[in-house]
């Protein structure tokens, strides 16, 4: 989200705040003829540090279980326990999926790359938390930074973590990084400062590429493949999407026409 085509004005660090979400919310969820699955997340990790003061996200999922519905949330962060009791309370009627994403399984690479959140091990360590209170959870492996995080070792260690933690499904797009204009120039600047020469690397593979894909993309997807066929987790985004999707109508009682 730091690419130039979100038009963001200010430094990317300071976090706007929609003061009157929780307003919006209520008064969108008034308005809807039956209950359904909200999503939170992809752009921005609802659990950030400022949630804590805020708590904006907690009165969010208040509102999402005065109305029955159903809710997933896309998080880095350990902080989402704290809303445990609202997400179990939540999915007793409908449902509640975490979704957590897995960069690496190296705690001292996940330090680097993901510096301000916490790291892999202790996102399992959430995992297990959610599953023990027989919530649904879902990884989203992402990304894979050619050069530097596309090894074997690497994803047999997150799915290790996945498969250990009882998630129901793990999310792989492709084992790449997309960049564009904004967070390309960000990305190169990490790289001098982490990896001294992986940018010249990164330009001489790659250009001005989009997509940027690991060179192991083949092998690390049959490798995911198999696993997971293995493990009997779900693997295909279409089926999880779908599962994320889908309100599920519990405790309803079947007419005598159905």
């Amino acid at each position: 989200s730091r690419s130039d085509c979100y038009g963001i004005d200010h430094e990317f660090e300071d976090v706007a705040v929609k003061s009157n979400a929780i307003e919006l919310l209520e008064d969108a969820l008034r308005r809807k003829r039956r209950p359904c699955m909200i999503n939170t997340g992809s752009m921005c990790d609802p659990y950030m540090h400022c949630e804590e003061k805020l708590g904006l996200t907690r009165r969010a999922l208040d509102v999402i279980d005065q109305y029955n519905c159903g809710v997933t949330v896309i998080t880095k962060s350990d902080r989402v326990l704290r809303d445990i009791d609202l997400y179990e309370q939540i999915n007793r009627h409908s449902r509640a999926i975490i979704q957590m994403t897995m960069t690496t399984a190296d705690e001292d690479l996940c330090r680097i790359i993901e510096p301000n959140v916490c790291t892999t091990r202790r996102r399992y360590e959430v995992l297990k938390e959610f599953r023990r209170r027989r919530i649904p959870t879902v990884v989203r492996i992402s990304p894979i930074l050619p050069y530097i995080n596309d090894t074997a070792e690497n994803l047999n260690g997150i799915l290790d973590y996945c498969f250990e933690a009882g998630v129901k499904g793990i999310i792989n797009l492709g084992f790449s990084v997309t960049l564009r204009a904004g967070s390309r120039e960000y990305f190169y600047r990490k790289l001098d400062e982490h990896f001294p020469g992986m940018k010249k690397r990164y330009i001489r593979r790659f250009g001005n590429s989009y997509e940027c894909a690991s060179d192991n993309s083949a092998e690390l997807g049959k490798l995911f493949a198999d696993r997971c066929l293995k493990a009997g987790v779900m693997a295909s985004p279409n089926d999880i999407f779908t599962y994320l999707r889908e309100y599920p109508v519990k405790n309803q009682q079947l007419s005598f026409f159905d």
